[in-house]
């Protein structure tokens, strides 16, 4: 179903403004803006699958490029050592928040919402003071050359291909190993879960783990594409990643979701946000056009489980 509004999305701004919409430069740019949100989202899909829901992602993701370019900025700004040390930084950021997110939740029994709503403001404000508000431009020309704005065999983003092998990786993980059939199995009844041997606190805390890293990859990922910090450009970004997984068919009451369904909906508003541009419509257009999509799948995902729960009465 998610996947013919897509079509037919594109079908349409193709036929309005073929020579523009369908182009190679122009494909090549919405892979490439979706692929920051794309990372994230997978993070997302982990999270949602097991009911959970993480608010945090955005800031995380800012938090990182922030503690990022610091540590690139301390070794001079340049050089091999000063990426990788920098990418590392990132990554261990966005671990740590989304373990301290895990504890909170697994361990200390706080809903999902109320901890990640805290930490989004913990970590934002975090980034804020460490920058005086301001955006860090300290980010090597190689990261931006290379990474940021470089293309492998210069046809294929290196963004896009972190971001696809990002997603292949989840999404065999997610179909095919133990951790996927766990994070399923807590989604679908915790305690069921529970009473067959599965730790449920430890596995939540690795989910929300994983959803940190990935943010605080997505993090260097933007800060290579923009080349500064963009502390203001991503604080939605937790509400883009909860539409994307939503509107690509992962339930909100947990135990079910894809990670393909996820990359559909990262790619509806993607394409829809591009083709506004082209058509030359006013930018505000496109979040109703998201909002009614968003209520039409949790919708229908409510009537899916009303029809399953009757099926299992009967």
């Amino acid at each position: 179903m998610i996947a013919l509004v897509l079509l037919a999305i594109l079908v349409v701004f193709s036929s309005l403004r073929f020579d523009a919409f369908a182009s190679e430069s122009n494909i090549r740019n919405i892979l490439t803006t979706a692929s920051v949100l794309l990372v994230v989202a997978v993070g997302m899909t982990y999270v949602i699958i097991t009911a959970g829901i993480d608010l945090s992602v955005g800031s995380v993701l800012v938090f990182s490029g922030v503690i990022a370019a610091k540590v690139m900025g301390a070794l001079g700004g340049e050089g091999l050592t000063a990426i990788l040390l920098g990418l590392l930084a990132c990554l261990v950021s966005g671990l740590g928040w989304g373990i301290l997110n895990g504890l909170l939740i697994a361990r200390a029994g706080i809903p999902p919402l109320i901890v990640t709503l805290g930490t989004l403001g913990m970590a934002l404000g975090s980034a804020l003071l460490l920058t005086s508000g301001i955006n860090l431009r300290d980010v090597p020309t190689e990261l931006t050359i290379t990474i940021g704005i470089g293309r492998l065999f210069g046809v294929v983003p290196f963004l896009v291909l972190i971001a696809t092998v990002v997603t292949v990786v989840a999404g065999v993980a997610l179909a095919l190993t133990r951790f996927g059939r766990y994070t399923y199995a807590i989604g679908s009844n915790e305690e069921a879960a529970r009473r067959s041997g599965i730790d449920v606190g430890r596995h939540l805390i690795k989910v929300y783990a994983l959803s940190g890293l990935l943010a605080g990859l997505a993090g260097f990922m933007s800060l290579s594409r923009f080349g500064t910090t963009e502390l203001a450009g991503h604080q939605t970004d937790n509400l883009a990643a909860i539409a994307a997984v939503v509107i690509g068919g992962t339930s909100l009451f947990g135990g079910v979701g894809t990670i393909f369904g996820t990359v559909i909906g990262v790619f509806i508003p993607a394409v829809l946000a591009n083709g506004f541009v082209i058509l030359r419509l006013q930018p505000f257009w496109q979040q109703v056009a998201i909002g009614a999509v968003l209520i039409a799948a949790v919708y229908f995902d409510q009537l899916k489980r009303r029809q399953r729960e009757r099926g299992v009465t009967r």
